[in-house]
């Protein structure tokens, strides 16, 4: 690990975060998946491609796949979440695959050594969002392509509706959540687009898209899941018992409706921007 310029993001992810998006791979995967094909859809054979923010690293892996001959290389600051990643490319047989333990804003990446760079809401979270992707930039070859995901206002999906509740438990966060590093930095196209545009992309689009996850089995399980999520568990932390349990119970119930059949399916707002680096 060299060099880490978003400190606090690193300690997050590998601290409590890290290990919880870690021993919940498989539902991590369920709630986001559904974004997965319009990223890979960019995926040319022998394409080598960067997956950013890769965590535990099912797109890289599809990515790799779907190179055919090329390769891919996953980028992520959280050791848990890449361990899961090397364990699973290992037991999938993915071999064109690699997990680099790194801050994507710094690291010297190759110059022009890849084809893609790809990211499913991997991306929100720099610390300085121009420096960052003029890094990623730099890593691309020209006229090199970038796909990524992030995440629009909760609002417009399902998930604003079932944490709507919370403030009758919950104190402000301090923060609107649109600062550089926050979960919705991105929400704004406007935003990513003057972003994109100062990191030095062209051909920056924004197009609005919804996928549908699957967060548990039933509103039990997947209101107990999402209390243990880490900006909920932290806004949490220091309220006490009865006021966590007070939240577990009120998610349970805002669950209830989006409970089905084949488990609870929340549609998940994001946009999908894609820029390429000029030739």
């Amino acid at each position: 690990m060299g060099t880490v310029l978003n400190e606090h993001q690193e300690q997050a992810w590998n601290g409590y975060e890290g290990r919880h998006w870690a021993e919940h791979q498989a539902r991590y995967d369920a709630i986001n998946s559904g974004y997965n094909e319009a990223l890979l859809a960019g995926v040319r054979p022998g394409d080598r491609v960067l997956d950013i923010g890769c965590g535990n690293g099912q797109l890289t892996r599809l990515a790799a796949r779907s190179s055919g001959t090329g390769r891919a290389v996953g980028v992520d600051l959280s050791a848990p979440m890449l361990d899961r990643a090397r364990a699973s490319a290992a037991a999938e047989g993915v071999d064109n695959v690699e997990f680099v333990r790194a801050d994507a804003q710094i690291h010297p990446f190759p110059d022009a050594g890849f084809d893609l760079a790809l990211s499913r809401f991997g991306v929100m979270f720099f610390a300085d969002p121009v420096a960052a992707f003029a890094n990623v930039r730099r890593a691309l070859r020209p006229d090199g392509r970038l796909a990524f995901v992030c995440l629009d206002d909760v609002r417009r999906g399902d998930l604003g509706a079932v944490l709507a509740p919370l403030a009758a438990h919950l104190p402000p966060a301090g923060t609107d959540g649109t600062a550089a590093g926050e979960p919705l930095s991105f929400a704004d196209p406007a935003y990513v687009r003057s972003v994109l545009a100062d990191a030095g992309f062209v051909d920056v689009a924004c197009d609005a898209r919804q996928a549908t996850g699957v967060w548990g089995r039933d509103a039990t399980d997947a209101g107990r899941f999402l209390a243990d999520w880490g900006p909920i568990r932290h806004r949490l932390a220091p309220l006490g018992p009865a006021v966590t349990e007070g939240v577990r119970a009120t998610l349970v119930d805002a669950m209830r409706p989006y409970e089905g059949l084949d488990g609870v399916r929340l549609r998940n707002a994001a946009w999908l921007v894609t820029a390429r680096r000029p030739d």
